[in-house]
């Protein structure tokens, strides 16, 4: 218990410095400017990914998205793989499952269904197997986007740090539920 305290007060005070180009890069994002968010995401994702950082892997991600977004498949496949490739290469297998899941729903639904085959056997590949489960409740809910960074929030895809508080997987804040 004394730890999860302590791991909950270092957290919240470590989240109070959002890098300004966290930040922009959200905005960019939730304004719908995906080149620009990518661009962004693309220079804080290789900085993360130099020193080992624990969210460069969402960095990757965010990059391949906007890319994706921005119409631009070609350059938004290798940060999305790469983004893939760090969940599976830190044993993170749920949140491979969930981030790799949604990645190839939303390449398909832009219509780049060979790129999400390619992905799909991949994950099929590395994912351990294990048996689906339904989930029955509803989980708290959180506000859409992070009031630190701005990031996108989505229950199933934040770290927990207990019932209703939820951490920010882009800048490492607290979030609260709002009820």
């Amino acid at each position: 218990m004394m730890r999860r305290v302590f791991r909950r007060h270092i957290r919240k005070s470590l989240a109070q410095e959002v890098p300004p180009i966290l930040q922009e890069a959200n905005f960019a994002f939730s304004k719908g400017e995906y080149g620009r968010a990518a661009e962004l995401f693309e220079q804080i994702a290789r900085a993360a990914d130099g020193r080992g950082g624990p969210r460069a892997p969402l960095f990757h991600l965010q990059a391949g998205r906007a890319r994706v977004l921005a119409g631009q498949a070609a350059l938004g496949i290798p940060s999305l793989e790469r983004g893939l490739e760090l969940l599976a290469q830190r044993g993170q297998f749920p949140r491979l499952r969930r981030f790799g899941t949604r990645t190839v729903n939303e390449l398909t639904e832009h219509g780049l269904k060979s790129e999400a085959d390619k992905i799909a056997a991949w994950l099929e590949s590395v994912l351990p197997k294990v048996p689906s489960i339904e989930a029955t409740s509803k989980g708290p809910a959180l506000p859409r986007h992070c009031p630190s960074c701005g990031a996108p929030l989505r229950p199933d895809e934040v770290e927990w740090l207990d019932e209703v508080t939820a951490e920010c997987g882009y800048c490492g804040s607290p979030v609260k539920d709002e009820h």
